[in-house]
């Protein structure tokens, strides 16, 4: 597979994940735990918020690495 041709396969991927995210309720949505991890940075003062979802991004990063292994490796 050319580079060109798996950017384009993961920014299909980013765009559905991203209209699933936004469509779907925190009640109905079934990994709502994502982005409320432990060890996400969040900072809220009173005119100032910050989030930063640190562990959140390093799990996700890790289930599409063995995501991306699995596929290559069944090929």
């Amino acid at each position: 597979m050319d580079l060109g041709k798996l950017f384009f396969t993961i920014g299909i991927i980013f765009i559905v994940l991203g209209l699933l995210f936004s469509l779907l309720n925190n009640e109905s949505f079934p990994f709502r735990f994502l982005g409320n991890l432990p060890g996400d940075i969040r900072i809220e003062k009173e005119n100032f918020k910050f989030y930063f979802p640190l562990t959140t991004s390093i799990f996700i990063s890790l289930l599409l690495t063995l995501i991306f292994y699995l596929i290559q490796k069944f090929r």
